[in-house]
């Protein structure tokens, strides 16, 4: 009886004040509905926008200011993928341990490989820029040169006659600082190097002859040694093999040194890296490093990066470096260099360090792949071949083809097409596309298969890419002279 007094008094109380319970204009309903709908067609329109429409240069700016997009990036490989293991195939005649033979001497090679890979000799005179082939997009920047002071730096004091043996610690001094841009650790890296030699261009000016596309994942050291050589007044020269002493030795003489690296950035995967080496010290077992991506450590003074995890960086890339001087040093660069003045001798000792290396640990990928790489460089093809399936099966980075592209080269001359094309979509698929030698390996495929005008289109895609791409040029010349 008390439950139903109460009911009704509640229930009166409601019956007092109607609003309570009264639904909203109808109207009202109208934009609040409509007014979510647009929101969410919206947000979905700019979610797609972004993952479709935007390059990942203009991705990366507006995760800057925006950082919860990247949630919203298109999917990448884990962390822990690979590039997929080798194709089923025959048995090759060349087994594992005819790799691990003995030493050789390299006979003598040409300055370029009939495939497009340069093989870049100290330079005697400066050469002419190729023009590029004329595309429906052109370069956003043209390159210009800018002359080099030709007065040695107030830091380094003139080459005595004889030069005494090298110190504990030596460091080279008035380098001008850069942060790279997007993508950009090429330009930054060598606009950096270039400053110690009075080079007051940017990395922007660097980039525009480096990559006149600007999301172009990867510049060679060729091309690097190029835009020295052709652009300044400096020179350069680039040679796998290299050693610690190697880097050492041109410091203390004075020579800045640029080494190619691989490392992992805190959240990022392995990427491909230039390192500008400006100093040393024995007794902290150290180098001193500039770095366009993670900085140039207290005071200017340089990162400091021990002897250890030097050599681990530099290994997967095997041992490359390139070393800037004035043509009046090429005489002391060639003392120094010794051997490595020679490719064929540079990739000798590049095959053997491998060899060393894959003896050790079997399971080692980047010694098998360097094995492979210099096995290329002196155009042992079919050995190339067996060492970059040993490396695929040991298992590499999957970015690892951004930067180095031998298995193409060594692929595509055993006849073996369709392992190019498996690594050629792989690569297209995790972010090649602005990679111009994953066009150019996919072209020459289809050319070779009398696919002429597929083969036409990967060219000109290669040279989308890089317009400059001198390999994917000559390409397509071949091509239209057929």
């Amino acid at each position: 009886m008390v439950d139903a007094e109460n009911n009704q008094r509640m229930q009166g109380a409601f019956h007092q004040d109607p609003q309570v319970l009264a639904p909203p204009p109808p109207l009202l309903m109208k934009l609040v509905v409509g007014g979510a709908i647009l929101f969410a067609i919206g947000v979905l329109a700019g979610v797609i926008i972004f993952q479709q429409m935007l390059r990942p240069g203009q991705q990366q700016r507006v995760i800057n200011s925006l950082p919860f997009m990247a949630a919203f990036l298109p999917s990448r490989p884990d962390p822990g993928d690979t590039v997929p293991t080798p194709l089923p195939r025959s048995l090759s005649v060349i087994t594992v341990e005819d790799l691990w033979s003995s030493k050789e001497e390299p006979s003598p090679l040409p300055t370029t490989t009939a495939t497009g890979t340069a093989i870049i000799a100290l330079p005697t005179v400066a050469p002419t820029l190729t023009a590029p082939v004329a595309l429906t997009a052109t370069p956003e920047f043209v390159a210009t040169a800018i002359p080099i002071s030709t007065a040695m730096p107030e830091s380094i004091e003139a080459p005595p006659a004889v030069w005494p043996e090298r110190p504990v610690a030596a460091r080279l001094n008035g380098f001008t600082p850069v942060q790279q841009t997007w993508n950009n650790c090429g330009p930054a890296t060598m606009t950096m190097a270039l400053s110690y030699f009075g080079w007051t261009g940017t990395q922007e000016i660097a980039a525009s002859f480096l990559k006149p596309e600007p999301e172009d994942k990867n510049v060679t050291p060729p091309e690097m040694v190029a835009l020295v050589n052709e652009q300044t007044d400096v020179r350069a020269v680039t040679r796998a093999g290299g050693t610690l002493e190697l880097v050492k030795t041109l410091i203390a003489r004075g020579f800045p040194i640029i080494i190619s690296i691989g490392f992992m950035p805190e959240g990022e995967d392995w990427l491909g890296h230039y390192r500008l080496i400006v100093g040393y010290d024995d007794a902290r077992q150290a180098v001193f490093a500039y770095d366009s991506y993670l900085g140039t450590g207290d005071s200017l003074q340089g990162m400091v990066i021990s002897y250890e995890q030097l050599e681990a960086d530099w290994r997967p890339f095997n041992q490359n470096f390139i070393s800037l001087y004035r043509p009046s040093q090429e005489s002391e660069i060639r003392e120094l260099l010794g051997d490595l003045v020679d490719p064929a001798a540079a990739a000798v000792h590049a095959l053997d360090k491998a060899r060393e290396e894959s003896r050790e640990n079997p399971r080692d990928g980047f010694a098998w792949f360097n094995m492979g790489t210099a096995l290329v460089a002196l155009e042992r093809y079919e050995e190339a071949a067996v060492a970059y399936d040993e490396a695929r099966r040991a298992g590499l980075p999957w970015r690892m083809l951004w930067y180095q592209f031998g298995p193409y080269e060594a692929y595509f001359n055993t006849g073996r097409y369709d392992d190019v094309l498996s690594l050629v979509q792989v690569n297209l698929n995790n972010g090649g596309a602005y990679v111009e030698e994953t066009y150019y390996w996919q072209g020459r495929v289809y050319a070779a298969q009398g696919q002429m005008q597929d083969a036409e289109q990967a060219f000109r895609n290669a040279l989308q890419a890089n317009a400059r791409y001198t390999a994917a040029q000559q390409a397509l010349a071949t091509l239209s002279g057929a």
